[in-house]
């Protein structure tokens, strides 16, 4: 994600750890997008706010040929690296500044899991992203669910205001959004819609977390989609 607010220091060492076996990014979020993905055999994936690498290793575990992961906390970066080793091409680079790095037209898919709402740039981002991306590439992206802030954080459910949002010792900050503007910014963008999900907890979180497990089934926490790149 950007480098202002990505997790640095013991913050990124704490999501880390988290997101290997927690119920949110292990058992709802990873599932539902691996599923959006599908067969990933022989594809060069793009990995955006790549975190510690979780989605890498198991993309690069159902047959992706390569998996390129970009990442703006140095932190989470070598956590990335310690996990793939040299399986994947690990660069730090802020989000929020255009992907020079990287070729027209390089790659089949691009994963973007829950780094959109952090994002402030993201016309530019998202126009990016479609110049990397092959024609009849795919864009995959997960978010916070609009309802769900809602309820959180109260106020107007069309407030598109910085929050905190507590985990661990510290706080994440993003920029929550509408459901009709996370839509448009990516339709606008040149995409066209495949999918639409807003995942369920996988039967493994029973054990991690019941509580939460719970609350996924009966309230939306997150919002993932598929999309095409013409």
């Amino acid at each position: 994600m950007s480098a202002e607010t990505a997790d640095h220091g013991e913050m990124g060492k704490q999501f880390a750890t988290l997101a290997t076996d927690n119920a949110y990014n292990a058992h709802i979020d990873r599932p539902a997008m691996l599923r959006l993905a599908g067969d990933v055999s022989g594809l060069r994936v793009l990995d955006l706010g790549c975190g510690a690498g979780h989605y890498g290793a198991e993309l690069l575990k159902l047959g992706a040929a390569q998996v390129i992961g970009v990442e703006g906390s140095e932190t989470l970066l070598h956590a990335a690296q310690e996990r793939l080793g040299d399986s994947a091409i690990l660069h730090h680079h802020d989000l929020e500044k255009p992907l020079t790095f990287l070729e027209d037209q390089s790659f089949d898919l691009a994963v973007m899991a829950l780094v959109y709402h952090h994002i402030d740039r993201r016309e530019q981002l998202l126009a990016e992203i479609r110049r990397v991306l092959r024609p009849g590439g795919s864009l995959l992206v997960s978010t916070t669910h609009p309802t769900s802030d809602w309820t959180y954080f109260g106020g107007s459910y069309f407030a598109d205001d910085r929050v905190e949002l507590p985990l661990g010792n510290g706080s994440i900050s993003y920029r929550r959004m509408t459901l009709e503007t996370f839509l448009a910014e990516l339709l606008g963008a040149g995409f066209v819609l495949q999918a639409l999900v807003e995942p369920r907890a996988a039967e493994e979180a029973r054990l991690v977390d019941p509580r939460r497990y719970d609350k996924t089934h009966q309230q939306p926490l997150f919002l993932s989609v598929k999309l095409r790149r013409p």
